[in-house]
């Protein structure tokens, strides 16, 4: 499965040592074509990012010292920088290697920002951006059915051949047959819907009997999207 922030990030990303100089950084922004890069010390941990806009803080005008607040004190300080380490902004929005795409998506979203600096060790590793986690929606409905039927209701489940079905179909998975316990049908439900790929579960799966108040492994996810 393909559930990991490491398995979908952009590996060896572009970073500058804090004395990198300013000429250097928009060099490298520009041929490399991003809009931002990390600034990392000697042991590989990202410290800050420079942006375009802290870049570009050089060619704004200064607010009048009587409106200086805070933000316009630190865009004068940029205005003046030459080195990463005076120009970046210090909070780097960081997620582990390890982290699930869920996760992911939940701090670009919450933080409102485009990419996250991936690290392991403390150390900077990568980085993943939005349409990193999108390509995972570009999996054949096949492949997505295959993993399914293959590591979930055969694997982790081990129903028997004929006693479930699964079809894919624009990402929307449909679940059909007769399992043997209603956790059963619950967790094949919730397993489904954690596969890379998946849009939303339809699940029609019946069962033999109410095990309703078992606790199964696996079922402290969030309920599982049902698509309409």
């Amino acid at each position: 499965m393909c559930t990991t922030v490491s398995e979908v990030m952009t590996t060896d990303p572009i970073a500058v040592a804090p004395d990198a100089g300013y000429k250097r950084i928009a060099a490298l922004m520009a041929k490399r074509r991003i809009s931002a890069v990390p600034v990392v010390d000697g042991s590989g941990r990202p410290i800050g990012v420079v942006s375009e806009a802290d870049l570009l803080a050089r060619l704004r005008e200064p607010r009048p010292a009587l409106f200086a607040g805070h933000h316009a004190k630190d865009e004068s300080r940029k205005a003046k920088a030459f080195l990463a380490k005076d120009l970046m902004t210090a909070s780097v929005v960081t997620i582990d290697a390890g982290a699930s795409l869920g996760a992911a998506a939940v701090r670009l979203a919450r933080k409102d920002i485009r990419r996250l600096f991936v690290v392991e060790d403390a150390k900077l590793v990568g980085v993943v951006s939005r349409r990193d986690l999108l390509s995972t929606f570009r999996r054949p409905d096949e492949e997505i059915r295959g993993e399914i039927e293959r590591d979930i209701l055969a694997g982790t489940l081990r129903v028997a051949p004929g006693h479930a079905s699964v079809t894919v179909d624009d990402g929307v998975v449909t679940l059909l047959g007769r399992l043997d316990s209603r956790g059963a049908v619950e967790r094949a439900g919730a397993l489904s819907n954690e596969v890379p790929g998946v849009v939303g579960v339809r699940n029609r799966l019946d069962f033999v009997w109410d095990d309703d108040g078992l606790v199964y492994p696996g079922l402290s996810t969030p309920e599982p999207r049902v698509a309409p």
